[in-house]
């Protein structure tokens, strides 16, 4: 499992990385504070505080490390 924190901070990012998680069959989820949402729910993503690092965390899959290399762009 990795994790590690993004900042999403406008409509088309949260959509660009709701569609580059689509692509990989590892389990993501994304957490702030005591919530945790599925990262390919956008409506579970906009119910997060946004304003915040959002911490990513990805469940092990045969692709794990090219998601990381594709998620590399959000991070913070």
């Amino acid at each position: 499992m990795s994790s590690f924190s993004v900042l999403l901070s406008s409509v088309t990012e949260i959509k660009n990385f709701v569609e580059t998680i689509s692509k990989f069959s590892c389990d993501v989820s994304l957490s702030s504070g005591d919530y945790t949402v599925n990262a390919v729910s956008i409506m579970g993503i906009f119910s997060l505080d946004l304003t915040k690092p959002i911490t990513v965390n990805i469940k092990s899959g045969s692709d794990e490390n090219e998601l990381i290399e594709a998620l590399a762009i959000y991070k913070i």
